[in-house]
């Protein structure tokens, strides 16, 4: 109720706004510490906590659409640093971005129009819940999968916390920042250390239990049991510069390099399989059972294809070995021009799979998809399973029963070590190891928790081979027999919570501190 002073003035006896220039700073500091938490190379685990504290301020604190509006252009500038840091500019990925940026506002909206309008308990719900299922519907529906929006990259190196993903998937962990942010917030707009009490001390036991629970898997259900030698090989880097020199003297498009190929290209082709196959050679008589290739670790034309094939076959019939072929196929039919797969061979010389890449970068890669069903194959060294590079981003179609998982990927300089990194969370999700060798990025292996087995940088080491001891028996997640339960709950949590703001009143809002 308002009263009037001696000199004639309003005088509010209601809690005061906080001063304009608090709310500025919050967003300020909230839009910079999310440009360290969007999965890149620059990541700190700790940003992820601290961004969404501040943002989440922000939006409760002034005007609801003014307030999307600014929120909106901070996710804009977070998702366009997270692209420039991964040297991914490009009219379309911008696009994208802008579009990304807009979904992951939405969550910020809904909290601050359903915040009043429902249930104290159920308001706690409305922000984590949006995390969730806006993380969800960018794998559901944008072409980028998990590269952007989901906070679980942030924390990849946090293995304790990691383990949640085995049971809610990557979802989980955006939901438990989230909530982390509301309950941060309650403390903020309470009166008194009473008033929020509750909800303290229930978010940070949750939190605790879950880091509880992760480090008591690691520590007491380690993967156990025999494990198999994994070489993952690429051509020297001499070779490789070669033949990208050969390639740029071509003159005409992409069906000319087919039917007129550039002087020195066929020989550059051929060197670099050369390269290959004596390292496969070499790492099966140093021990190795399963050797890989990157993604189109050799690059062919079309007629040679054959006989590229019928090189890797006699290479692992000779050396009794398995081994998965990257292999780029140029052809001179449009709009594709080419294909994008990995073989399995196996000691008998016998291809056990061709599968295509399901998931071409969008705005980079212009191949016709695979059909996405992930081939695997029984093994005396447990169920193998391949998907290529970017597949890896999309968690539905990595659920599949095997006991290692082969990625063979082709990155680069800025974004190979951020994009390797990532390929743990499918390894704990789904329970099995992962190899993942990359042409020109960081080769890595991790068992079924997340730990890195091994490790190589292709950019500073001159050796292109990276050795891992994997298990051979992978292990049954929660999430692989639920699925992305967790998510659609969420999602459905968010309609419910939409349903009950729209027929209720609005609530007496919390008391608010003045940061003057």
């Amino acid at each position: 109720m308002n009263t009037t002073s001696t000199a004639g003035r309003p005088d509010r006896t209601g809690p005061r706004p906080p001063a304009a220039r608090a709310r500025w700073a919050w967003l300020t500091l909230g839009t910079a510490a999310h440009l360290l938490a969007v999965g890149g190379r620059w990541d700190v685990a700790a940003a992820a906590w601290i961004f969404p504290v501040l943002l989440l301020r922000f939006a409760r604190t002034g005007r609801v659409w003014s307030g999307a509006l600014w929120l909106w252009l901070a996710n804009t500038a977070a998702a366009v640093g997270w692209l420039v840091e991964s040297a991914l500019f490009s009219p379309f990925v911008l696009a994208g971005a802008v579009g990304l940026a807009a979904l992951l506002t939405l969550p910020y909206l809904l909290d601050r129009l359903l915040v009043g309008r429902v249930r104290p308990w159920a308001a706690l719900l409305v922000f984590p819940a949006s995390v969730a299922a806006a993380e969800f519907l960018i794998t559901l529906l944008s072409p980028f999968g998990t590269a952007y929006g989901s906070q679980a990259a942030t924390q990849v190196d946090v293995l304790p916390l990691l383990q949640l993903v085995s049971v809610t998937g990557s979802y989980g962990i955006g939901f438990l920042l989230a909530w982390c942010a509301t309950a941060v917030n309650a403390l903020w707009e309470a009166a008194s250390w009473r008033a929020a009490r509750r909800t303290v001390v229930t978010c940070a036991s949750v939190v605790l239990a879950v880091v509880l629970a992760g480090g008591a898997r690691l520590a007491f259900c380690p993967p156990d049991g025999p494990t198999v030698r994994i070489a993952a090989v690429t051509a020297d880097a001499a070779l490789i510069r070669a033949q990208k020199a050969a390639y740029a003297r071509a003159t005409g498009g992409r069906a000319d390099l087919v039917a007129h190929p550039p002087p020195g290209l066929r020989p550059a082709q051929r060197a670099v399989l050369d390269s290959l196959l004596a390292a496969t050679r070499r790492e099966a008589a140093a021990g190795a059972k399963i050797v890989v290739w990157p993604e189109q670790g050799v690059r062919v034309l079309a007629a040679d294809e054959s006989a590229t094939i019928a090189a890797a076959r006699a290479a692992a019939r000779s050396s009794r070995v398995y081994l998965e072929v990257g292999l780029g196929v140029q052809t001179a039919q449009p709009p594709a021009y080419g294909r994008n797969e990995a073989l399995l061979v196996d000691p008998g010389g016998t291809v056990r799979w061709t599968y295509q890449k399901a998931h071409p970068i969008p705005g980079s890669e212009t191949f016709v998809p695979g059909d996405g069903r992930v081939p695997t194959a029984a093994t005396p060294y447990g169920r193998l399973a391949n998907v290529i590079c970017y597949d890896a981003d999309f968690p539905g179609m990595m659920r599949v029963p095997a006991d290692i998982m082969l990625v063979p990927s082709h990155d680069w300089a800025e974004y190979g070590r951020a994009h390797t990194r990532k390929a743990a969370l499918r390894a704990v999700e789904a329970g099995y190891a992962l190899v993942r060798p990359d042409a020109e990025g960081v080769t890595a292996a991790f068992d079924d928790q997340g730990r890195v087995l091994a490790s190589t940088d292709y950019f500073t080491t001159d050796r292109q081979a990276t050795v891992a001891y994997v298990p051979v028996h992978g292990t049954t997640t929660v999430y692989d027999r639920i699925g992305d339960g967790f998510a659609w709950l969420c999602l459905a949590a968010v309609g419910a919570l939409l349903a009950a703001g729209a027929t209720a009143g609005r609530r007496p809002a919390a008391p608010t501190r003045s940061a003057g």
